[in-house]
C-alpha cells in the first residue's frame, strides 16, 4: 500500500522529504561555489595589485633608462669632439688607460 501512496504519511511526505534533500544539496553546493568565488575574487585583486606595482616599476625603469641614455649621448658627443681635435694622442692614452683598468679588474676578479 505504500507504493500507491495510501500508507501512513501519504504522498506529501515523500515529496517533502525529496525536496528537502535537494534543497540541502543545493545549499551545500552554493556554499562551495561561494567559497570558490571569494577565492577567485581575492586572487584577481592580488593580481591587479601586482600589475599596478609592476607597471609603476616599469615606468621608473623607463625614466631611468631615458636619463642614462641622455647622459651617455652627451658623453659620446664629448668623446667625438675630443677625437676631432688635435688631441688624438690624448684620446689614445685615455683609451689605453681604460683598457688597462678593465684588464686589472678582470684579472683581480678572475683570481678570486
Amino acid at each position: 500500500m505504500r507504493r500507491a501512496g495510501l500508507g501512513e504519511g501519504g504522498p506529501g511526505n515523500y515529496v517533502a522529504s525529496g525536496y528537502s534533500v535537494y534543497e540541502e544539496e543545493n545549499q551545500h553546493l552554493q556554499e562551495g561555489l561561494r567559497a570558490k568565488v571569494s577565492a577567485l575574487k581575492s586572487l584577481t585583486i592580488d593580481i591587479g595589485t601586482e600589475v599596478k606595482y609592476q607597471n609603476k616599476m616599469l615606468e621608473d625603469m623607463d625614466s631611468d633608462f631615458d636619463s642614462t641614455g641622455g647622459l651617455l649621448g652627451a658623453t659620446i658627443g664629448r668623446v667625438k669632439q675630443l677625437s676631432r681635435g688635435s688631441q688624438t694622442k690624448l684620446l689614445c692614452y685615455m683609451l689605453l688607460f681604460c683598457f688597462f683598468v678593465f684588464f686589472v679588474l678582470y684579472w683581480f676578479i678572475k683570481l678570486r
